[in-house]
């Protein structure tokens, strides 16, 4: 058997700030910090091994990542850090306090952008600070492939063929994998994982900082047991299907 580890990086600024952050690069909170450290700690009474951990562009869940391979004494482990496993782009919703929106714009409007699978957000212009291009991280990127406001469909579209090409060899080598990223770049390896439907997968949530621990049949996806870390901050996780691959 192998061991798939999904963890949403521990509280952000803009978390705590109750804002919409997508691809702004914020901090962790000192709550945000605590809830990595535990990840770690959390993760070695497991007593597993890592191969190779991978990551987004965006420090909040670098430094998790850090925190928890430090946690475990697994500094050493490769880490591949790649834009596709970016948190979804709120585009012109970026920065702006979800309360303040609800009231401005409904409940119902701010729940559809928020929790549908194919609607987008309004799409963020140019000139905007948080536009990607004015990122210097993303300066090597084609600017058309840089999104400026997605769906989680859309966040879906760019996650699991990453998924695919760079994360799946691993697992079909029998490779530990630790992924540390984001509520909605996860819910898409969700998806892939449980097989949800794109009516049922806006539904289910990542507790920031509470590693969800997948034992995975040697070299395929089949899902032997999976469960969250901290039983007191766990989410309701889909049915495990019945797979062959």
């Amino acid at each position: 058997m192998s061991y798939l580890v999904l963890v949403r990086h521990g509280q952000s600024q803009w978390n705590l700030e109750n804002r919409f952050t997508g691809w702004v690069d914020v901090d962790l909170t000192a709550e945000g910090v605590k809830e990595a450290k535990k990840a770690g700690k959390l993760l070695a009474k497991e007593d597993i091994v890592f191969d190779a951990a991978f990551t987004s562009y965006q420090k909040r869940a670098i430094k998790t990542l850090w925190l928890t391979l430090e946690a475990l004494d697994q500094m050493s482990v490769t880490v591949t850090k790649d834009w596709h496993l970016n948190e979804r782009h709120y585009g012109a919703l970026t920065g702006l306090n979800k309360q303040e929106t609800r009231d401005k714009h409904g409940d119902e409007q701010v729940h559809i952008w928020r929790r549908s699978f194919d609607v987008p957000p309004p799409q963020i212009d140019m000139e905007s600070e948080f536009h990607p291009s004015h990122d210097r991280k993303y300066s090597q990127i084609d600017p058309k492939e840089l999104p400026t406001g997605e769906s989680l469909k859309i966040t879906t579209e760019r996650v699991l063929p990453y998924f695919e090409d760079q994360m799946l060899p691993f697992i079909r080598a029998g490779a530990n994998v630790i992924v540390s990223a984001h509520g909605n770049s996860l819910r898409a390896l969700l998806k892939r994982l449980f097989d949800v439907s794109d009516k049922d997968i806006p539904g289910f949530e990542f507790p920031t900082g509470n590693p969800l621990l997948i034992e995975l049949e040697d070299g395929t996806l089949n899902i032997k047991s999976a469960r969250y870390l901290d039983k007191k901050r766990a989410k309701e996780l889909p049915p495990i299907p019945n797979k062959t691959a």
